[in-house]
């Protein structure tokens, strides 16, 4: 098996039985605040686009790129679909002119073409844009695993199909938090610090799980060119900085004793064949590891080529003649009269700071959008009036997917993250609405226990269902679920990361069978 590296999460994997492209990204995203990392221009997408098999993971805009695969992608690719419940990521390649699609059952391994295929799509409204996967590929040479951004709560089906040769895995940050929200300096160091090393942390967890000969860190970070933005690339190592770029994480592995990591460009081949892997860089290869030996002289004449390019997609951003309240107001408040449980979520108003136009309040009780009155409002958001009216002029259905992932907004709270805010911003469309509703609606209590240190408790986290027997860590009488660090009160149940009534951990001290769970 041969395996170019195409930058971020792209991979361009050659078979015994055909070839699959994986997310090729090179077009900037989320209005041009990112950019691939290394930068990956200079490659021959006619030569690389010219595939048997096109998968592409979630609809992201770092993994699914129109522009790219309009322009150099061949429409007889049979497209490897992961099986999600919302058909947006098939409609979409439909749109693009792709005919042929093989529906993927998740966790299911299927044989195609001389190739053992097995891909594991992740459904819950907070996994990528109502959707994430993974692919795992044998072609009798060689075993790979492309977990790209996904987070697996059952790592079940993937240990099935393995031992691997290879493991491709994203562990740098892909969030504005902290950075976008009002936060002293010193506290948004100190979150910061926590992000990254949670993050680092969950992939080496990973890592040791599926146990891979090789580790290939992948799917991020991107960097940051536009000048407002360039403070967010990690050029000197910052242990408070969320976005770490790949040889931070291949130290954390070794580290902690985890070998096999492996570090690549784009346009560097990984050969994998009878349980060796080797590299083959597409230049010299002190030439090819500029972009990390000299970090910051690379960023800034990266930043210089595509200053030009971020100035004219700025200047696109007005949409003329958009009347802000009016049309939010005929486009929101149908969506919230089908949001039950999202509203009981928030459960108050979110305030909209629009530069240029009056405030704006989501009134998620009363179910309306109107003026601000001065209320109080315990989640706000302040954005350039010129992003809002391009995503009300593009009716971009996903803001998470468009603008938050932008960093270009400031955003406030008063107490904790609230998932049901943000899965009512990647849901801007009834179809997607309904099935966020209906997967709350569907939740019930894991009756499985475990015990982890001096505690018996729910096996399934009661955020999105990571199994605990993996993810879940205790100290003192705080349970951490590392996938996602949400942190439970082992003594009450309370989840010390959500004030959400769903969010209760089951749980009792081992020594007292009697004991009420909590």
């Amino acid at each position: 098996m041969r395996i170019t590296f195409l930058g971020h999460a792209g991979l361009h994997i050659e078979t015994t039985a055909g070839s699959i492209l994986c997310d090729p990204w090179k077009n900037p995203a989320y209005f041009d605040s990112w950019f691939v990392f290394p930068g990956n221009s200079g490659l021959d997408w006619d030569r690389y686009g010219k595939v048997d098999y096109l998968y592409v993971s979630h609809l992201h805009q770092d993994h699914f790129d129109p522009g790219l695969l309009a322009g150099h992608v061949s429409r007889g690719a049979t497209v490897l679909l992961p099986d999600f419940p919302v058909p947006e990521l098939c409609d979409q390649l439909e749109r693009l002119g792709f005919t042929r699609f093989c529906t993927m059952p998740s966790g299911q391994v299927v044989q195609l073409g001389g190739l053992r295929l097995l891909v594991q799509a992740l459904a819950s409204p907070t996994d990528g844009p109502l959707g994430d996967s993974l692919l795992a590929v044998d072609d009798g040479t060689a075993r790979v695993l492309n977990q790209n951004d996904a987070r697996p709560a059952d790592l079940g089906p993937v240990l099935a199909f393995g031992p691997f040769d290879a493991h491709f895995l994203q562990y740098s940050g892909a969030i504005w938090w902290p950075w976008a929200y009002e936060l002293p300096p010193a506290a948004k160091r100190a979150f910061g610090a926590a992000k990254r090393a949670n993050g680092l942390e969950r992939a080496a967890r990973y890592a040791r799980a599926v146990g891979a000969r090789h580790i290939v860190p992948s799917a991020g970070p991107a960097c940051f060119l536009d000048d407002e933005l360039f403070h967010l690339n990690d050029v000197a190592r910052d242990h408070t900085n969320t976005f770490p770029d790949q040889t931070v994480f291949l130290d954390y592995l070794a580290e902690r004793g985890i070998g096999g990591g492996m570090l690549l460009v784009p346009g560097a081949v990984l050969e994998a064949a009878g349980g060796a892997c080797r590299v083959h860089w597409p230049t010299e290869r002190a030439e090819a590891l500029r972009p990390f030996t000299d970090k910051a002289q690379y960023l800034r004449g990266y930043a210089d080529r595509m200053r030009p390019r971020i100035e004219a997609g700025k200047r696109r951003w007005p949409a003329p003649g958009i009347d802000v309240l009016a049309e939010l107001k005929a486009w929101f408040e149908p969506l919230l009269d089908l949001a039950g449980h999202i509203r009981a979520g928030i459960g108050g108003p979110v305030l909209l700071r629009i530069t240029g136009e009056d405030p704006v309040i989501i009134d998620f009780p009363a179910g309306e959008v109107r003026a601000y009155r001065g209320e109080p409002c315990r989640y706000q958001f302040t954005v350039d009036g010129r992003l809002i009216s391009r995503l009300i002029a593009g009716h971009q259905v996903d803001w998470v997917n468009s603008l938050f992932l932008s960093m270009r907004f400031r955003a406030r709270r008063v107490g904790p993250y609230n998932e049901y805010l943000y899965t009512f911003f990647k849901c801007l469309a009834p179809d997607r609405l309904m099935y966020a509703e209906g997967w709350y609606a569907s939740q019930q209590g894991d009756e499985d226990d475990i015990q982890l240190g001096d505690w018996i408790v729910q096996r399934r986290c009661p955020h999105l269902h990571g199994d605990l027997s993996r993810f879940g860590k205790t100290t003192g009488t705080t349970l951490i679920c590392t996938m996602h660090g949400w942190q439970f009160d082992l003594v009450t149940g309370r989840c010390l990361a959500s004030d959400a009534p769903a969010h209760r951990l089951r749980s009792r001290p081992a020594g007292n069978p009697t004991a009420p769970a909590s």
